[in-house]
């Protein structure tokens, strides 16, 4: 007969979990104390923890601090939770006690429970592998939790920025494509001078690609790791050589060029690296949802708005209306981009709250950030193939909407003063008249002159209307 429970036991007391559970005691109080939101650790901050767990195996089993029987165990343990085995049994609430300890523990006691087994041991003895002795051996929850948001967080970044990289591709391919097209720049949402529309989609391209710069400066700091910390930042328990051997394992396992921090008590006190991505991904992210907006804008339409960009068609825009199309991809880029907002007030409200040695709120900060940067990086690749590539001009409204805009008057300022140009503009609008009529009417310039003046061409470039 199948034993359908077993009993634990700690300092509290004792728990009954189910018999066939890889985690454990401290796993179960967890769950029993934090039933807030049914969401579970990111899978990547897992596998960071999964990570650091391994290498430590590999580091005390170099040194000899612990056997290598036990030690080998653990990292095929562990080498099964990374190919993905058993990784339901990390169940913990995102939303939990501070510092991450649960999380922490609840990974602690599947590879310890996985390794005791694998070395004939049952469930929940514990022997001979047990998860704060020998799999949590010269770590804390302080030192390691940190670490792997920092491994996480990198982790995620590679392709959400390689994303990043193509929507730029994709915006410049669309700007050299429309550099001919000359439109009506707007102000204010009022008429202003022309630009090309190249110029506009050009800017767009540099503004993200800014921002995507200033996420991989800020990203930098992250490579310094404070593994080998343990408590408060100074090392108690650990080898001397522990904390250069982990960083060493560490970046032969990630190919990351990490780093031995210098200070280890100041990168467990402080989360401002974390917070530093956080924030240079939200503006990365306010750009991002400027270019979206811009699209919907410019794709307005068909008939009562701008029409001078056609979105690709990607679904019916409406349950009543027959024939709609929405700009359905840029909505939900906007959408995303509210939400990576207030991922980072998250982050940035929670990295202020540290006390002492230790910012405790390290749960919510790795679920935020690592949040924004997955349905971001997810948007973007969404955005790139199903809205930019196929991104197509109108040229006849551009064409349209340009020789209307009453912001034409602007070139004849240099000659008859900004006044007369401003009673101008008035006059056009109260006649329906473009400037270009207006001035041939009103004899202010010849055809020929006029041509020459208000080449909407060379308003799009540096010089003064007309002068050769």
């Amino acid at each position: 007969m199948i034993q359908a429970s077993r009993t634990e036991h700690d300092a509290l007391g004792a728990v009954e979990l189910p018999a066939d559970a890889w985690y454990g005691i401290a796993t179960a109080r967890a769950l029993a104390n934090f039933p807030i939101s049914g969401l579970r650790a990111h899978p990547g901050l897992v596998t960071a923890v999964v990570r650091i767990k391994r290498a430590a195996a590999v580091v005390h089993r170099g040194t000899g601090r612990l056997d290598a029987r036990r030690a080998d165990a653990i990292i095929a343990a562990c080498d099964q939770l990374l190919a993905g085995t058993h990784r339901e049994q990390i169940l913990v609430d995102v939303y939990q006690a501070g510092a991450g300890t649960s999380l922490h523990m609840n990974v602690n006691e599947v590879l310890a429970n996985l390794a005791t087994v694998a070395l004939g041991g049952a469930r929940g003895t514990y022997d001979p592998v047990h998860p704060n002795d020998h799999v949590n051996m010269a770590q804390s929850t302080n030192d390691v939790i940190p670490t792997a948001m920092r491994l996480a967080a990198l982790d995620a970044l590679g392709p959400a920025l390689g994303a990043v990289d193509a929507v730029v591709d994709a915006l410049r391919e669309r700007a050299a494509a429309f550099d001919g097209l000359v439109k009506a720049g707007r102000t204010h949402l009022q008429d202003a001078m022309p630009i090309r529309l190249g110029q506009e989609v050009g800017a767009w391209a540099g503004s993200i690609e800014r921002g995507a710069r200033r996420v991989r400066h800020s990203a930098r700091y992250l490579l310094d790791l404070g593994i080998g910390g343990t408590a408060v930042g100074t090392g108690v328990n650990a080898e001397p050589v522990y904390a250069a051997r982990m960083v060493e394992e560490l970046s032969q396992r990630t190919g990351l060029p990490l780093r031995r921090g210098a200070d280890p008590v100041q990168l467990m006190q402080s989360l401002g690296d974390v917070a530093g991505v956080s924030a240079a991904w939200r503006v990365l992210a306010l750009d991002l949802g400027k270019v979206a907006a811009d699209l919907r804008l410019l794709s307005s339409g068909p008939r009562t708005g701008l029409d001078e960009l056609r979105l690709p068609a990607v679904q019916p825009g409406s349950s009543i209306m027959p024939g709609k199309v929405n700009p359905s991809v840029p909505e939900m880029v906007q959408q995303v981009v509210f939400q990576v907002l207030g991922h980072d007030a998250t982050v940035a409200a929670a990295a202020e709250r540290g006390e002492l040695e230790l910012n405790v709120m390290m749960p919510v900060v790795a679920h935020n950030l690592l949040s924004a940067i997955t349905i971001l990086g997810n948007a973007v690749r969404v955005l790139e193939s199903r809205a930019i590539r196929g991104l197509e001009a109108n040229p006849p409204m551009l064409a349209y909407w340009a020789e209307r805009s009453a912001a034409l008057a602007t070139a004849l300022a240099p000659r008859i003063g900004y006044a007369r140009a401003a009673a101008l503009t008035k006059q056009a609008v109260a006649e329906g008249l473009t400037i270009r009529e207006l001035v041939v009417r009103e004899g202010l310039l010849t055809a020929a002159e006029a041509e020459v003046v208000l080449d909407l061409r060379r308003l799009t470039e540096p010089g003064v209307p007309g002068d050769r």
